[in-house]
């Protein structure tokens, strides 16, 4: 109630306090503290990101040559090429370095590919689902609840298993649950969006429902979608590190920190860098895209069901 009583009529005037007084040196230097911290994950991801696509053109690797003769040396040795093996090799001489550039490029690859398919299909659903009502809708959420019943890891366990181990073997395991989510939180959206009084109006003007779906409905879930798109992103990138620790989903060309892990798990005593420094680098990666999951969950919880449309009917 105080912020929207300031932004009507205006914020207060401050009140003057004592000269050279604490507070006031440290209320502007706390505010700009607080919008550094929550800038972070913004920074770190876009970090990942840039070493996805700018590592690999940097750093040549080949996942398939084994350099024996530099098996398991420690961060800052020199292998027999003269290089320096910056954070170290595995147990069959390759570069862990290189392993955790290329891993970040497959993990990012994967979470774009995976939420993308993910949130089309779910939205789609979704929006009809929620739009629809009736017996479209009771179908619809059957399904929902029915798919949602089954464990996520286990099914895209079988679905990688059962198959040529491949990149798009991956991202469909990973989709085949995860566009639920996606679904329902469309489906919400859409089940109170569509009650509101200019979609009414839209509907008794003519327009026809794909046309009320996209310009009037869909908008108000764009903000619940995107941040439900970055936990989602989080989720798949630890359930595809999973499937490669497990030995199943990616072929061993393909270059992940999952088999990254799971190659080191037999030297923890005597070379701890094969499996922690891969480790290390997922979780960073897994709790700044939570956390911006949760600054985005945040901002965009009411779904923006407050904005008023334009006069023309569609949505701000």
């Amino acid at each position: 109630m105080t912020e929207l009583s300031e932004q009507a009529f205006g914020a207060p005037a401050a009140v003057p306090g004592p000269p050279g007084g604490r507070a006031a040196r440290r209320g502007p230097g706390r505010g700009r503290a607080r919008r550094a911290l929550a800038r972070v994950p913004y920074v770190v991801v876009a970090l990942y990101v840039l070493v996805a696509l700018a590592g690999p053109l940097l750093i040549d690797y080949d996942p398939v040559h084994t350099p024996l003769e530099d098996r398991l040396l420690s961060p800052g040795e020199e292998t027999a090429s003269g290089a320096t093996a910056w954070l170290g090799t595995d147990g069959l001489g390759r570069d862990v370095l290189a392993q955790i550039v290329y891993g970040a490029r497959t993990s990012v690859l994967i979470g774009v590919c995976t939420v993308g398919v993910s949130c089309l299909v779910g939205v789609a659903l979704g929006a009809v689902a929620g739009y629809a009502r009736g017996w479209v809708d009771a179908v619809l959420a059957r399904v929902f609840d029915v798919l949602l019943a089954f464990p996520a890891v286990l099914l895209a366990i079988v679905i990688a298993g059962a198959f040529q181990r491949s990149v798009p073997l991956v991202v469909l395991a990973l989709s085949a649950t995860a566009w639920i989510s996606f679904a329902r939180v469309t489906r919400s959206v859409a089940l109170s969006v569509r009650e509101r009084a200019w979609v009414d109006s839209a509907r008794v003007m003519g327009v026809r429902a794909p046309a009320v779906l996209l310009r009037h409905v869909l908008p108000f879930a764009v903000g619940p979608v995107v941040a439900m798109a970055t936990l989602e992103f989080a989720l798949v990138i630890l359930a595809e590190a999973g499937l490669s620790f497990l030995g199943i989903g990616l072929p061993p060309s393909t270059v992940s920190w999952g088999q990254t892990i799971a190659g080191g798990k037999e030297y923890l005593e005597t070379a701890w860098w094969i499996s922690t420094l891969p480790g290390i680098a997922l979780s960073l990666l897994i709790v700044n895209v939570g956390i911006l999951g949760d600054q985005l969950t945040a901002r965009y919880r009411s779904g923006g069901l407050g904005r008023r449309p334009n006069r023309d009917g569609s949505t701000p």
